[in-house]
């Protein structure tokens, strides 16, 4: 079928004050005891597309993810609002490349070269390579949604049925003759375990608190374990072995410590120094035997430029061979997992602001390696700042796809529920996911059973897990928001 971009909008949705602080990675020392740098604005970023179809209809389709600029882009050599004005002109940058070659037949191809051209726009304008990836998969996500709608087929139809053009091999040469049937699973998951996260400033006990919120949620690690059943955890930590192994130490303590028990670490590139991240590995082991024991994977630990330094094989061998090491940050350009695999690195975080069919051809890749017997590479689910409507429901719907079992998902636990939407999309969203969502003290929350949630209606209407569209009249403009908030 023949399609034809009509137009690109960005959006700003304003969030609520945290009701809580969150805090990752290496804290850089801040001159007169000042507080840390903000990573992201309190907002929301939202796309709206419009597609034409070579049979005359006009499809409205979106997009959605938090501008997380200082997650992005962790150099110390610019302020927060310089990187936050750069990444949203670069959005727009991207936005012109694709109206300036808006007509298409067959989606993936024609992405891949706007992609190439977008990253080369970031590098142009001096970009990470995280951040132009990010400005590519926001307006990705979009298309995909408008193609999934033309069709009228969910996601997982879309691609089983090839309606999105899939060719990996044009991205991977190994994946010349990949058989994408097999990397489908024989029915999209809709049952997910919740990864919690835990960042550096959070409550682990009822003693950790001075005061309460007392807004009828849980505040604490413990407290949160207890109401939601969470078995599956995600410990931020700090690059400060000290610090960070006391603090697990406290955490262990802290959770239930059944068979079942899984926790992973995030470094968020929090170690520079090779010898350092792998004295901390082999503490952790010593000191900590019970949660060495039920840790799954160690996130990025290194900085993004030496996690794909070649030199440093011998060591992540060397870890890799008790612990299995996961990139995040360091996965910028396309084919960022294939070198960082052939260092020693066994996976890759799925998240759609890196982009969606990046997840997709690295899931393929890790099934390539598997064919030789020996090799267990994986993708794991993360993304802290995952927001309902647009950004939650596509992550869940690309994780249903993937297969993957239990994802980082609690962006919303340092909000207050969907308190950020319209009284009218919050009813919709009872209506439409009543398997997703449910109300506590006159507001919508995620529901959490038995440490898992269930996103069957997500896949049961057409698009990329978004059935009722945001309410667009409820927001600004990005660019007007932008100059009134935050003026150059």
């Amino acid at each position: 079928m023949a399609y034809e971009i009509e137009s690109i909008e960005y959006f700003a949705r304003v969030l609520p004050p945290g009701r809580m602080t969150f805090s990752l990675g290496k804290q850089a020392p801040q001159p007169g005891g000042k507080a840390q740098p903000p990573r992201r604005p309190g907002a929301v970023v939202l796309c709206r597309l419009i597609l034409k179809t070579g049979d005359g209809r006009r499809i409205v389709a979106c997009s959605g993810d938090r501008p997380s600029y200082g997650w992005l882009d962790k150099r110390t050599d610019r302020d927060s609002l310089t990187k936050l004005r750069a990444l949203i002109a670069l959005m727009e940058g991207a936005r012109e490349i694709w109206m300036a070659n808006p007509s298409f037949d067959s989606l993936f191809p024609h992405w891949r070269d706007r992609h190439r051209e977008i990253m080369a726009l970031g590098a142009e304008q001096d970009h990470e390579a995280l951040t132009a990836s990010y400005a590519s998969a926001l307006l990705e996500r979009a298309l995909i949604d408008a193609v999934c709608r033309a069709t009228d087929n969910p996601l997982w139809f879309a691609i089983q049925e090839g309606h999105l053009g899939l060719q990996p091999g044009l991205v991977h040469p190994e994946l010349q003759d990949f058989d994408l049937g097999t990397l489908l699973p024989p029915a999209p998951r809709t049952r997910f375990f919740i990864r919690h996260t835990v960042g550096l400033s959070d409550p682990l006990t009822a003693e950790d608190l001075e005061e309460r919120i007392d807004d009828g949620e849980p505040e604490t690690l413990a407290e949160y374990a207890d109401r939601d059943g969470l078995r599956y955890f995600k410990v931020k930590i700090s690059g400060d072995p000290e610090r960070d192994l006391e603090r697990l130490r406290r955490i262990w303590e802290a959770i239930p410590q059944r068979p079942e028990t899984a926790i992973t670490l995030d470094g968020n590139e929090a170690y520079e120094d090779l010898g350092a991240f792998s004295g901390f590995v082999d503490r952790l082991e010593k000191e900590t035997p019970g949660l060495f024991d039920h840790l799954l994977f160690i996130e990025q630990p290194l900085t993004r430029r030496l996690t794909l330094d070649p030199e440093s094989r011998p060591w992540i061998a060397k870890i890799g061979a008790r612990k299995p090491l996961v990139i995040d940050e360091a996965d910028g350009e396309l084919d960022a997992f294939r070198r960082a695999h052939s260092i020693g690195y066994a996976g890759a975080s799925h998240k759609n602001c890196k982009g969606f069919f990046k997840s997709l051809m690295n899931q393929a890749l890790c099934q390539r390696y598997a064919t030789t017997g020996t090799d267990s590479s994986f993708l794991s689910g993360e993304d802290l700042s995952l927001m309902p409507i647009v950004p939650l429901h596509q992550d869940f719907a690309a994780l249903g796809v993937l297969d993957i079992s239990h994802c980082e998902r609690n962006g919303h636990h340092y909000a207050y529920g969907l308190s950020h939407l319209t009284a009218e999309e919050k009813a919709r969203m009872l209506e439409d996911h009543p398997d997703l969502y449910v109300t506590r003290n006159d507001e919508v929350f995620l529901d959490i059973v038995d440490g898992a949630v269930t996103t069957t209606s997500l896949h049961a209407v057409p698009g990329f897990g978004v059935k009722s569209l945001p309410d667009w009249e409820s927001m600004e403009p990005l660019r007007p928001w932008l100059d009134r908030h935050y003026p150059a």
